[in-house]
């Protein structure tokens, strides 16, 4: 089995049934089928792409998405989503990392593709205005030769810190984790996901495009987000059932009167913390629930979630999603009890081969048979998870550890903040000091006195920011995470 024949089951089954709405047109599962057998056979036939190939992905949401990575697996090759907002150099590094001579690309990146071209010369580009409409009807699909444990997509992480790395995900990986995110989700053949955020990213990639597709169900892709009323209206018309997002848009819908009638079941807030917060505002005005889950491009992405019947614990990530294991480990690799905190690690047939090209980060994060994640936390005696922060961003303070997301929960409480982030600024006496930045709701001003106050009256004294600075908005990365090291670059 791999990601193209269970792609393809589907299509055999539901021919007709609607795979993805997209404002006012509807395509049958049979055109995407058909589109991406046309795909397959060009890369194969004149294009000359090898089984294991690697083939670029950029292009912003659209249906050809779709056909363009299951072509490119139908072909055997191994398909490479790069983010959409990258700017060509970036997008240079990881076309000479992964080694792709062809990308496909749509008409946003028109200004791009000369600068791409001179870096790298042989790079051959495919547009997706030139995928057939109306490709030819396809009855008898061509048997791909990939197997579970071939390379299938290569998911190249935010970068942080230095170049990004490239997350080796195979068909098996992917397949493992659709299929328990359909259990944990409860995922039926009636089921239409909206999605809402870049289809690059390993969250959407998985759970609202991979996930839907394999089980029959359907995808609503999402034109706009702004305001949240246009999302709801939407998701109304064409009867989305579960809403995966980040926490940024859940906040905005808890400000936004739902419609009456509406058919949302479940949301899932993934890719970055859900503030205690804002799920707390969102539960008070939406009749259904919003579950934190966690994941990362490392693990196809998802690790765990809160369950949708039975108990939902706010802060935490919630139980490991079937078939998978979470260890909470000290720096030594042992095994930590419950309630003591260390990083967090995730073994299953969903992690990663590890990372493209790059052998020493792939030995550092892969040990034992457990992957290494980065991620502090810790689990209760009820096995539920939770994030204190991520590694590299805790902070000494006199040697006692200090997580920012703390600090961070404590600030959404006072009155009129809408986003916070809160990093570690050098400090010659105690090592490190928080320093906290605020964006204010629209109308509201922050009185710093007052709110440091309200941290004093809820916080040790040493995890009080020495600074609080407002800022107009948080810079984020395409899929909304916080990009703390853009804060750290800031004049203090």
């Amino acid at each position: 089995m791999n990601l193209a024949t269970a792609f393809f089951e589907s299509a055999a089954k539901y021919p007709d049934r609607t795979a993805v709405f997209s404002g006012d047109a509807e395509y049958a599962y049979r055109h995407f089928r058909d589109q991406s057998a046309w795909m397959a056979t060009r890369l194969t036939g004149e294009l000359s792409v090898q089984p294991g190939a690697r083939v670029g992905l950029w292009v912003k949401n659209c249906p050809e998405f779709i056909s363009g990575l299951f072509g490119i697996l139908q072909a055997g090759a191994v398909a490479v989503p790069i983010n959409n907002f990258l700017k060509p150099d970036e997008v240079s590094y990881i076309l000479k990392d992964a080694a792709i001579d062809l990308l496909i690309v749509d008409h946003t990146t028109g200004e791009a593709r000369s600068r791409l071209l001179e870096g790298r010369p042989g790079l051959r580009l495919l547009a997706v205005e030139d995928f057939p409409t109306q490709p030819p009807r396809v009855e008898q699909v061509q048997a791909v030769r990939a197997t579970e444990t071939d390379l299938a997509v290569i998911i190249y992480t935010s970068g942080t810190t230095g170049h990004p790395k490239g997350a080796m995900l195979t068909h098996g990986n992917l397949l493992h984790n659709v299929a328990s995110c359909r259990v944990v989700l409860e995922v039926a053949e009636a089921d239409r996901f909206a999605l809402v955020l870049p289809m690059f990213h390993s969250f959407m990639l998985t759970v609202c495009v991979l996930l839907p597709l394999l089980a029959g169900g359907s995808i609503v892709l999402v034109r706009s987000l702004q305001p949240p009323k246009a999302l709801l209206h939407e998701v109304l018309h064409h009867q989305a059932t579960v809403l995966p997002a980040i926490p940024q848009l859940f906040r905005a819908l808890a400000h936004t009167p739902p419609p009456p009638d509406l058919s949302l079941r479940l949301c899932v807030s993934g890719a970055a913390p859900l503030p205690l917060e804002t799920l707390r505002e969102f539960n008070a005005k939406y009749p259904l629930r919003l579950i934190e889950g966690y994941g990362l491009s490392e693990a196809s992405p998802v690790v765990s979630l809160n369950p949708i019947h039975g108990v939902v614990k706010p802060g935490s990530i919630g139980l490991p999603i079937t078939n998978v294991e979470i260890s909470i480990r000290d720096e030594e690799g042992r095994e930590l009890p419950p309630g003591q905190t260390g990083e967090v690690c995730v073994r299953g047939g969903n992690v990663m081969l590890g990372y493209w090209n790059n052998p020493d980060e792939t030995a550092r994060v892969l040990r034992d048979g457990w992957l290494y994640t980065g991620d502090i936390g810790h689990m209760d005696t009820d096995g539920y998870a939770y994030i204190t922060d991520r590694k590299k961003d805790m902070l000494l303070v006199n040697g006692i550890n200090v997580y920012p997301r703390e600090i961070e929960e404590v600030i959404y409480q006072y009155p009129g903040v809408k986003e916070t982030a809160v990093i570690g600024r050098p400090d010659p006496r105690k090592g490190e000091q928080p320093v906290a930045f605020v964006v204010m709701n629209d109308g509201a001003e922050l009185d710093e006195a007052k709110l440091l106050h309200h941290l004093r009256e809820r916080l040790a004294d040493y995890k009080v920011p020495r600074r609080v600075l407002t800022l107009a908005s948080l810079p984020r990365n395409a899929t909304g995470k916080t990009l703390k090291t853009a804060l750290r670059a800031l004049p203090a």
